[in-house]
């Protein structure tokens, strides 16, 4: 047996002479109408079970007793729903058609051109300084010091902090370049 049968439709399901007149989404109840014209109301969240006398319809369901299934597929011959109609009396359409929904996209893209843009033409490092004519350049390796590099280069850590003023010693990265003193010349700090 398939999943749809002739017990779930409305004519098995309910007294005879009762008949679905709508839904109320608010409090998620469907309404009934018997053949005498009274109103009832299901239980809330459940398509069939016990019903209830009403005095009044809500606002969101219609005193029409259309002949309509109320949950029935479109009437138009290409199965599409007519959009609804505002106050009025115009058919809401969207703005801007496909656009509006490809907008994301295109933004995706475009933030992706930007970012590529940046990192291939604009260098992120500015080249560093080039060193005095008195100096040699040297990149630091793992395991360098400050110290270790003037003992190495005959030096001596006050030249060697002249020369460099914006090397930290204690935070030496490697990669870094620096200028190292030679061992004859003569810098000194002017004031």
């Amino acid at each position: 047996m398939g999943r749809w049968t002739q017990y779930d439709e409305d004519d098995y399901r309910l007294p005879e002479g009762v008949k679905r007149i709508g839904y109320d989404t608010d409090t998620g109840c469907y309404y009934f109408h018997d053949r005498e014209g009274l109103v009832y109301k299901g239980p809330e969240g459940s398509q069939f079970g016990e019903l209830t006398q009403v005095a009044d319809l809500p606002v969101t369901v219609s005193a029409e007793g259309d002949d309509d299934d109320v949950e029935a597929a479109s009437a138009r011959a290409d199965g599409y729903e007519p959009l609804s109609i505002d106050e009025h009396g115009s058919r809401h359409v969207l703005r801007g058609g496909a656009y509006r929904t490809l907008f994301p996209f295109f933004l995706i893209v475009a933030v992706t051109l930007l970012l590529i843009w940046r990192l291939a033409f604009s260098p992120t490092i500015a080249a560093p300084a080039p060193c005095p004519s008195t100096t040699i350049s040297y990149i630091i390796q793992p395991g360098d010091t400050c110290w270790d590099l003037t003992r190495r280069y005959n030096s001596t850590l006050d030249k060697f902090q002249i020369v460099n003023p914006k090397v930290v010693c204690s935070d030496l990265h490697p990669g870094e370049r620096v200028c190292i003193p030679d061992e004859g010349s003569s810098i000194s700090r002017v004031f």
